[in-house]
This record gives structure tokens, C-alpha cells and sequence, in this order.
């Protein structure tokens, strides 16, 4: 029997509104038990950036890798608990100084998977993070400029020097004029070594766009 994989048009309709972490129903997807214990993790941070070889100017990261929140990704990346994008972009939201950067950007662009990849999965992490800040935000979302031609071994599987080598030429960037001279905001969900948004930004700095910065959930 093939295995159904929701895709995210109908996440809604399929998964009831319970808070992501404990499982009981919330409007909010998050309770205030839980709101408390991401609060006590929140380690927020903008970390700038300086060295070119980088492409991006600022880093912004909530979480250290670790704990509850290694595997509040861990399940929502690998364990088909798709709805618990609800639930980070809703902690994340509370955020003031958070909710004020995001304004001053133009446009939010996931960091893309392959198609095989989504295929299996059936979504994209990142996407349905940046899609519902952009719609909460009212900033516009960009999931077609940015695409990964071929499949690779996750870099999860890897160290540092296989990573780079594994995510090289990956990406291409495509509608290159929609990004120029425009605020980019890259959206990821964990930034270990560096590897992937370095290699992300380098294909979006081609659109010369004013200001290239990163957003993941944390920081390993």
C-alpha cells in the first residue's frame, strides 16, 4: 500500500489545532505551558556578519541545537509532523525585536530541497516556515528564484569538509530580476556549518540584491 503524505494546501484540514510539543488542543498550536518552556530555551540572536566569502550580512537564530528543540525539528523534519510549522512560527511571531527585523525585509526565500526529497517527505521544512511568516508578515514569499537541481547525501551525514564538497553546484538561481536590489530573508532550520546557506547565498548575491540575510531555528 502506498503511503500518504500530506502536502500542505491541506495540513489543516488533516491535522486538528493541538499544540505542537504537548499534544493538547490550542488554537494557536502552542499552549502556555509549552510557550514557557520554548521561552526558557530562546537563546535569540543576530550575529553579523562581516567576511564576504560568507554572501549573507546577518545571521538570525533562535535556539541552540539541542534538547527540546533537537527534537521538535528532528520530528518535524523526518517524523511526517508537518503541522508543528504552526507552532515554531507561532513562537517565533512573539518575538518583537524578531517581528520588527522581519519588516525590513522585501522578500523571504526557503532554502529548497530536490524534488526526490520532497517527493519522500512530502514538504518542504523550510518552505511551509517561510511561507507562513511571509503570510503573517505581509512580506513577499519567493519559492521560484531558488532551486536544487540534484539530489545530494544529507548533509546531516556528513563533517564539515564533506559537507562543503557535497552542496557545491547544487543550487542555480532562476527569475533573477525579481530579487534585485531587493532585502532578501533566507530561511533554513538549522545552521550547523555554514555549508548550505553559504552555498544558498552565493547563487542569490547573482540577483544583486541590496541586503542577503539568514534565519534558521538554531544554531549547532
Amino acid at each position: 500500500m502506498r503511503h500518504f503524505r500530506p502536502v500542505p494546501f491541506v495540513l489543516n484540514l488533516i491535522y486538528p489545532p493541538i499544540c505542537g510539543i504537548c499534544g493538547k488542543f490550542n488554537s494557536n498550536f502552542l499552549c502556555n505551558k509549552c510557550q514557557k518552556i520554548l521561552e526558557t530555551q530562546n537563546k535569540f540572536k543576530i550575529e553579523k556578519n562581516q567576511k564576504s566569502h560568507y554572501y549573507f550580512q546577518e545571521h538570525i537564530y533562535f535556539f541552540e541545537y539541542q534538547g527540546i528543540i533537537r527534537k521538535i525539528i528532528l520530528d518535524y523534519k523526518f517524523k511526517e509532523k508537518a503541522y508543528l510549522y504552526k507552532t515554531i512560527v507561532n513562537f517565533l511571531l512573539k518575538n518583537q525585536k524578531f517581528f520588527a527585523i522581519l519588516k525590513s525585509y522585501d522578500t523571504i526565500v526557503p532554502v529548497p530541497i530536490s524534488r526526490k526529497r520532497k517527493k519522500e517527505r512530502g514538504y518542504n521544512q523550510s518552505e511551509l516556515i517561510a511561507k507562513e511568516i511571509a503570510k503573517n508578515i505581509g512580506i513577499e514569499y519567493n519559492n521560484q528564484s531558488l532551486h536544487k537541481k540534484k539530489d545530494v547525501i544529507e548533509q546531516s551525514k556528513l563533517n564539515k569538509e564533506q559537507r562543503q564538497a557535497n552542496i557545491q553546484g547544487v543550487y542555480e538561481l532562476y527569475q533573477a530580476k525579481r530579487l534585485k536590489n531587493k532585502k532578501i530573508l533566507l530561511v533554513d532550520d538549522i545552521y550547523t556549518t555554514g555549508s548550505t546557506v553559504k552555498e544558498c547565498c552565493k547563487n542569490l548575491k547573482k540577483a544583486q540584491p541590496k541586503k542577503i540575510g539568514v534565519l534558521t531555528l538554531a544554531k549547532d
